[in-house]
């Protein structure tokens, strides 16, 4: 048993602890992975401009008339986007349409009125409306049932969905009777003509 002793106490003196960290192997992986990142976030830019670039026959959107008349409603709250009206995953980005954003909507007899800070204001005319209902999702935003107010509208030759959610949400069902009530009249009267 002596010669044993002596025998492993030398082959745990020849044997050394293993490396912890391949450092090279690591920083290969590191810069690999922030790569392949960034090569995602390039490929998704890509995607929205070229989105936009095949809706570029929108026309531009419509502004503010000078004398838009006394507000009849208005709305803080948020801007989730635009689609192709009935097709709620199909988001237009052309002229900003796609941005999501603060809002201050303004109903007048003109029309309702979109400000939003940061990024493309726009103005819906009267005329234009079709439908207002209360929706669960626009563009890839979900939200309760009634959590979204969907605006339809016609601009040139598309119709297309507008989601605003008010900061509160009992607003909704008042604004979605006030354009209704806009768009029947604005029917009937062209119907009288």
């Amino acid at each position: 048993m002596t010669p044993l002793i002596p025998m492993a106490a030398s082959v745990a003196a020849e044997q050394k602890s293993a490396e912890v960290t391949d450092w090279a192997a690591r920083i290969g992986w590191l810069v690999g992975l922030v790569l392949f990142v960034a090569l995602v976030y390039w490929l998704m830019r890509e995607g929205w401009k070229w989105r936009g670039t095949l809706q570029g026959d929108l026309p531009e959107l419509p502004t503010v008339p000078e004398d838009p008349g006394p507000a009849k409603l208005s709305m803080s709250g948020r801007y989730h986007g635009s689609t192709t009206a009935g097709q709620w995953l199909d988001r237009i980005v052309a002229h900003g349409l796609g941005t999501r954003s603060r809002v201050e909507l303004t109903l007048t007899d003109a029309g309702l009125d979109v400000v939003r800070p940061g990024a493309t204001d726009f103005f819906i005319p009267a005329e234009a409306l079709r439908e207002a209902l209360l929706g669960k999702g626009i563009a890839g935003k979900v939200l309760s049932e009634g959590g979204l107010l969907v605006v339809t509208w016609e601009h040139g030759d598309k119709l297309i969905d507008s989601g605003f959610r008010s900061d509160r949400a009992a607003e909704h069902t008042e604004w979605v009777d006030a354009l209704n009530n806009m768009i029947n009249k604005s029917t009937k009267t062209e119907g009288a003509r």
